[in-house]
């Protein structure tokens, strides 16, 4: 074979890789997340759970047709996303399993909101994004994602539904990976609903806790359950006008990834401003690796730029950040899932 004069030595042997059909899978990925949104859409898992079922079988509970469906469950089992025996069956697989609406840490309702429409327009806008330093759903939608939540109910629902999902398996790992005094205050800021905040209760019933966040999430608290009665108090209010006081742990679960560095220096400064004496701050975010190996923060570094001109960081960026604060961060505890819990205490 005859070598192009722009390709030589080590990339002689990358002659034999299809990039044309491996460029062409990459750009039809936007069909991946139409078919996962399909899927979830028509409750396939749903019908799945207690036994496989043809596509035949799976039209006539879902009111689609058989052969477009087989092509779309066919597709997503590629990806270990169900998988279809010698019969054609399909079966479900431990990913699709978390598609079912009752099973434990669903992620039904996250798939539905990330590949919602709101979602999919912005990412398409990702080239704007890049050229104009800014986030594309505030020139397509025209105001910042959060200003726009307040406005459309039906968004603001999905999207609390959707957090909802992809925070009650982190809650968990949260809870059991960092050492939580036995005693004190926990104050979640910014905690939606409150599920952190209750899985930490449980855990520790000595400790009292504080959520704060706006009013529509705070309307919908998680914190009612008996054995936590008299032990927390929700407050509806904004970040960066300040925190309550006094709190022994002040979390930031998936709070900082939403912003840039002015804002979250705003936010943790307040609860630098609140701590007592010897409290700490926990932020629960993605910390990079370096490298080049995947890592699901770096898929949510590039939608934090698209959607709300925030960003995901490294372990160096974190210790700039805090101590622009007056705060120091003194470590790192990697968790099962893909965020890490990072450690601070006042300078």
């Amino acid at each position: 074979m005859e070598t192009p004069e722009n390709v030589t030595g080590e990339h002689e042997a990358d002659l034999d890789t299809d990039f044309a059909g491996l460029l062409t899978e990459h750009a039809l990925g936007h069909l991946f997340s139409a078919a996962l949104r399909t899927a979830a859409s028509c409750r396939i898992a749903d019908h799945l759970a207690s036994a496989p079922r043809t596509p035949q079988d799976l039209a006539l509970l879902t009111d689609t047709d058989a052969g477009h469906l087989r092509r779309v469950l066919r597709y997503l089992a590629t990806r270990g996303i169900f998988r279809e025996d010698e019969a054609g069956a399909f079966h479900l697989t431990p990913v699709a399993d978390a598609l079912r609406t009752d099973a434990p840490y669903s992620q039904h309702a996250l798939v539905l909101m990330l590949t919602d429409e709101t979602f999919q327009r912005t990412s398409a806008g990702l080239e704007e994004t890049v050229r104009k330093a800014g986030p594309s759903f505030e020139r397509i939608f025209g105001q910042p994602f959060f200003a726009h939540l307040a406005t459309d109910p039906g968004l603001r629902e999905l999207f609390d539904d959707g957090m909802r999902a992809l925070s009650a398996p982190v809650d968990e790992v949260v809870a059991e990976t960092y050492p939580f005094p036995e005693r004190g205050t926990v104050v979640d800021v910014g905690g939606g609903r409150g599920g952190l905040l209750r899985t930490i209760l449980r855990r520790h019933p000595a400790l009292t806790g504080v959520l704060l966040d706006q009013a529509p999430a705070v309307s919908r608290h998680v914190l009612g359950d008996d054995e936590l009665k008299g032990r927390w108090r929700a407050e509806s209010g904004d970040f960066f006008a300040g925190v309550p006081e006094g709190g022994d742990i002040y979390v930031l679960k998936h709070v900082l990834h939403d912003w840039p560095d002015d804002a979250c220096l705003r936010i943790l400064r307040n609860c630098r401003a609140a701590m007592a004496p010897g409290a700490r701050v926990l932020i629960v975010d993605s910390v990079l690796p370096t490298g080049n190996d995947p890592h699901l923060g770096k898929v949510l570094d590039v939608a934090m730029a698209a959607i709300v001109d925030g960003q995901e960081r490294t372990a160096s960026e974190f210790t700039e950040l805090l101590a622009g604060a007056g705060l120091e961060l003194t470590r790192i505890l990697p968790t099962r899932a893909f965020p890490s819990v990072v450690e601070a205490v006042a300078v």
